[in-house]
């Protein structure tokens, strides 16, 4: 018992000595911490506190009255008759996101590494990630100077070809497709960057054996370049899983409309109606926290599929 003693007490005086060296370090980091603390940690508590009450501006979130029964701002979003369309919105706009957004960042970084002329390399791939930089009310607002069914340069010309024009703003369907269709072009090209990074790191003596033996460029990207960034574009799968339930609020809340509610309306852009303009604080809370939870176990079976099929996971 006395060793062990010893040893905590000299493990102590180490660790000690330890931080009193890297104080400057720590120092640095403290505003790091303080931040995440603050914005991400607290709000964690503040948000399940939040949930099972019945908030007052007034009494805040300290005195407010818990919920009669403490489930009933979860129950009330899961008996809303727009649970079972948010839910599905939700899914359907992420999950196409999520599976054409990603394949084709990594074609467009493959053929970025594919070309041999330096200028067309650097000009596509400025061309392709600009469109990171820009805001949705911009990209908005192209959407309306080319697809205005009155006077959109696109209907414009098919007005004048078939004498109709496409309700693309206003058709559901139609909507939805062009809001999964600028998100993508919006991101592929700064998506692209993380892969392309990740090729460029693979060994070239592995092309120059795999081209002495007669394998053609095509078959090199099959059987070296994309096993070689598999475990990028697993991590990548597993983190993006985590924000399923995020179809994009920014993007739908600044150019969706009333028509087109039914496919685009998703779980963020109700709570945001109901929740907040209704200042239902209690209502949203709960349903951040619904989709917190939604996404953790979506990570964590993801993570766990990965792991025991390619052995490959977060943690």
């Amino acid at each position: 018992m006395n060793d062990l003693f010893k040893n905590n007490v000299k493990r102590k005086k180490k660790l000690i000595k330890k931080i009193i060296s890297q104080r400057a370090l720590l120092l640095m980091l403290l505003p790091g911490v303080i931040f995440y603390i603050v914005y991400l940690y607290a709000p964690i508590f503040t948000g399940v506190i939040v949930s099972i009450k019945d908030y007052s501006t007034k009494a805040g979130i300290l005195g407010s009255k818990f919920a009669d029964p403490w489930f009933k701002n979860f129950k009330f979003f899961f008996n809303s008759p727009a649970f079972i369309p948010l839910l599905k919105n939700t899914f359907i706009i992420s999950f196409s996101k999520l599976i054409l957004g990603i394949p084709l960042a990594i074609v467009l970084a493959i053929l970025l590494n594919e070309c041999r002329s330096l200028k067309l390399k650097r000009a596509v791939q400025t061309l392709t990630y600009m469109p990171h930089f820009l805001s949705w009310v911009v990209i908005y607002g192209m959407c309306f100077i080319l697809f205005s069914e009155t006077n959109g340069l696109i209907n414009d010309w098919i007005r004048s070809l078939t004498g109709s024009s496409i309700p693309v703003l206003t058709n559901p369907s139609m909507f939805r497709t062009m809001i999964i269709g600028t998100d993508i072009w919006k991101t592929t090209g700064w998506s692209a960057i993380i892969y392309l990074a990740a090729i460029s790191g693979i060994d070239p003596q592995l092309y120059e054996a795999a081209h002495l033996d007669g394998c053609s460029h095509f078959k090199s990207i099959i059987y070296i370049t994309l096993p070689s960034i598999s475990s990028i574009i697993i991590i990548t799968m597993i983190l993006r899983c985590g924000t399923i339930l995020n179809a994009g609020f920014d993007q739908i809340y600044v150019m969706y409309n009333e028509g087109v509610y039914s496919t685009v309306d998703i779980i963020d852009t109700w709570v945001f109606r109901t929740g907040f303009e209704n200042f239902n604080l209690s209502l949203s809370s709960a349903v951040g926290l619904f989709k917190s939870v939604i996404s953790f176990t979506l990570i964590f079976i993801v993570n766990k599929i990965s792991n025991h099929y390619r052995g490959e996971s977060l943690w």
